[in-house]
């Protein structure tokens, strides 16, 4: 049919026709970069997934966000619980005496079935943190399982159990949900989709891994710096940061990725420059000499061990610090990760 004969709205018909069709060739064209987001548990991934999804997605509608009520209540049940089982298990005592039926009866709570606080709950969780008690227990963290969340949600609970409470995109980036199996997002970016992939670091999801190592781009590895002196869940003999380099090693030793660059995270420096003051960092790794309780020599001396795994590796190590859940550092870290893969795929890209 000649264009002159068609009607208006056939006219505009065809318009928004032809829009979408060059919009899916445009799309087409758009080349995707895959990148791998590696590390053991709980060192900051899906973290960087949110921060992803806050700085370059869609970020977190009023509807989203409730979502996660449930979930930030349930991890403030994990953490209270956690530290009851820790008073026992250390000896310590509660200073009030009526702190100790309170905790019994959250004890009796079943986590995973929280879905609202009730009045009792949350005055209960309260009076039991307050407890000079539980804060010495509080300072004996690294002895047992306690999620780095704790303290943020325990100390906000008058806010968290308000009747109208929405979590904020901060409560949302400290939420802690174990990641199983693997999960893909795509970012639209200006000149190409970065495809990340967020695989679960327990050593039981490992063994899925394999299942996403083609094509890789690039592997983001995250790496708690303030793990220097805590446990694996999985082992209470193995240190948190051994079994991260002793991971870092064998990812870079296997053959998939030896055509791929490595951007390492050395993440949670909020939390390395609390911990650095009053946990000595040679008393877990003998090789630091430098100033007890100084951030700056216990990062880099960190960093040096990463980067002594990495020699011999045909491609390039990009280090960035990093704090997961500061959105405006993350923002600038991104950037500079952008920047650096779009600069090594230069030639498939064609970019100008």
């Amino acid at each position: 049919m000649a264009k002159c004969c068609l009607s208006d709205e056939e006219a505009e018909r065809l318009r928004i026709h032809k829009a979408i069709e060059r919009q899916l060739q445009h799309d087409k064209k758009k080349v995707e970069l895959k990148l791998l987001l590696l590390g053991i548990g709980e060192s900051g991934k899906s973290t960087f997934i949110k921060q992803m999804r806050i700085i370059h997605g869609s970020g977190y509608s009023e509807a989203d966000k409730k979502v996660f009520t449930r979930l930030v209540f349930q991890n403030i049940f994990t953490a209270i619980q956690a530290l009851i089982n820790a008073m026992k298990t250390l000896q310590i005592g509660y200073i009030d005496d009526k702190n100790t039926s309170h905790a019994k009866k959250l004890s009796q709570v079943q986590a995973e079935q929280v879905y609202t606080l009730e009045a009792w709950q949350a005055d209960a969780i309260k009076r039991v943190w307050n407890d000079h008690g539980v804060q010495r227990c509080y300072d004996r963290r690294r002895e047992f399982q306690l999620s780095d969340s704790a303290k943020y949600y325990l100390s906000d609970l008058d806010r968290i159990t308000a009747p109208l409470y929405i979590p904020t995109e901060q409560d949302i980036l400290r939420v802690r949900v174990p990641t199983t199996g693997i999960i893909e997002y795509p970012f639209n970016l200006e000149k190409c989709i970065f495809r990340m992939v967020d695989v679960g670091g327990q050593r039981s999801e490992r063994r899925k891994w394999i299942h996403c190592f083609e094509d890789v781009t690039s592997v983001i590895f995250l790496a708690a710096m303030s793990e220097y002196d805590q446990v694996l869940s999985e082992s209470a003999d193995e240190n948190r940061l051994m079994e991260s380099l002793a991971l870092f090693k064998t990812i870079l030793s296997n053959q998939w990725f030896q055509g791929s660059s490595t951007i390492l995270f050395l993440n949670k420096t909020d939390l390395l420059e609390e911990k650095i003051t009053h946990s000595h960092l040679a008393t877990y790794f003998p090789a630091f000499k430098g100033p007890q309780g100084d951030a700056k020599s216990a990062r880099n001396f960190i960093h040096q061990m990463y980067v002594k795994q990495h020699s011999g590796h045909p491609r390039s190590l990009y280090t960035h610090f990093t704090c997961a859940t500061d959105t405006e550092n993350i923002k600038v870290v991104f950037k500079s990760v952008k920047d650096t893969v779009l600069a090594e795929n230069f030639s498939q890209l064609n970019l100008e």
